[in-house]
């Protein structure tokens, strides 16, 4: 090698160290855990999935229009794979990105009101581009869960984009929370600029024990979404001190 050569080759191994790091650091600091990537996605074993609609979310323009991504399907069919998968791409993409399930979000939110500092605690989980909130419907929603997750929501609107991941179909979002004025309000901005991936399969990870399920749980189930994946905007919630599902 020349000099010229060698200087060359050491600043390209340099940024690649730095860019590595800065990877590795992103990931760890947005909570993603175990790393999940989409070549590792076993697309074939969920035929229903679309794998060319999930590879142009993979481009992120859905990121930079503040859309929210909702992965819907029975338990084990990989949305919480593909949900991280996405959150890996966004961060090698330079995009800052939290993951988190609904309970712990709930917990630190409903933690932060207790101490008055609700509003720094919503603010802080808007900084993110990309928010990943897995997990909706599997574990339930404490009181005032719901209320505190829509002024989440609320602030994020049309600010940041979201994956969501959840078992349960849109219908349901009201036993969910525990109010259908609840689900009412955050399906309004959830939905408004949203994309809804349907997964209907089997789980995964019981592949090679389906022989010994009841049937029932071994029969693939369905959760359709709402009839209009845009419903019309009703208004906002009423303010505090107002009817008893009260919303901020």
């Amino acid at each position: 090698l020349t000099a010229l050569e060698a200087i060359e080759q050491l600043l390209l191994e340099e940024l690649t160290f730095r860019e590595s790091r800065r990877i590795k650091t992103a990931l760890v600091m947005g909570r993603l855990g175990a790393i999940k990537t989409l070549a590792g996605y076993d697309f074939a074993f969920q035929p229903s999935l679309d794998k060319a609609r999930i590879m142009a979310l993979a481009e992120l323009s859905f990121v930079g229009r503040c859309e929210v991504v909702h992965l819907l399907g029975p338990p084990g069919t990989g949305k919480s794979h593909l949900a991280t998968a996405l959150g890996v791409e966004a961060v090698k993409a330079g995009k800052s990105v939290s993951f988190i399930a609904l309970a712990d979000l709930i917990g630190l939110l409903a933690k932060a009101e207790r101490e008055g500092n609700l509003a720094a605690k919503i603010r802080h989980f808007c900084r993110p581009a990309l928010l990943i909130i897995d997990e909706i419907g599997y574990l339930p929603v404490i009181p005032g869960g719901g209320n505190l997750f829509f002024q989440l929501v609320n602030a994020r609107y049309e600010k940041g984009a979201m994956i969501l991941t959840s078992n349960r179909g849109f219908a349901e979002w009201g036993e969910i929370f525990g109010s259908p004025v609840v689900a009412t309000a955050l399906l309004d901005r959830l939905l408004h600029h949203a994309i809804v991936i349907q997964i209907d399969g089997s789980s995964y990870r019981l592949r090679r024990h389906a022989a010994l399920l009841p049937e029932q749980v071994r029969t693939t189930s369905t959760l359709a979404p709402t009839a209009s994946a845009e419903p019309r905007r009703r208004g906002r919630p009423p303010k505090q001190g107002g009817a008893a599902d009260q919303l901020t």
